[in-house]
């Protein structure tokens, strides 16, 4: 057969997060058994977000939530990031949102 060359092959995908973080290591140990126990791919892109660096997550907008929020009309409606949530000046008025994020 043909002789592969993976000797000194890396995995780089990371299969924790560097933060020491109690919580986020909680929902990491939570979103592991999801991804593995379901066939949902919503929770492997969940457990994969949670484990990456601060500058691989970049920051929604609150005017970017208002406006997937706004597109439905559920007064339940719950918004989640993973990830950082940051200020937008620009909006002025800021529809009432459930919102559940990293930061």
């Amino acid at each position: 057969g043909i002789d592969l060359a993976h000797k000194h092959k890396k995995v780089t995908a990371r299969r924790e997060p560097k933060s020491q973080d109690p919580y986020l290591r909680l929902l990491v140990k939570l979103y592991r058994f999801l991804a593995r126990r379901t066939d949902s791919q919503f929770n492997k892109v969940v457990l994969r977000r949670l484990m990456m660096s601060r500058s691989n997550r970049p920051p929604v907008s609150l005017s970017k939530l208002s406006r997937f929020a706004g597109s439905v009309k559920d007064e339940k409606l719950i918004v989640v990031v993973v990830g950082t949530i940051v200020d937008d000046e620009r909006l002025l008025e800021v529809p009432k949102l459930s919102v559940c994020a990293l930061r």
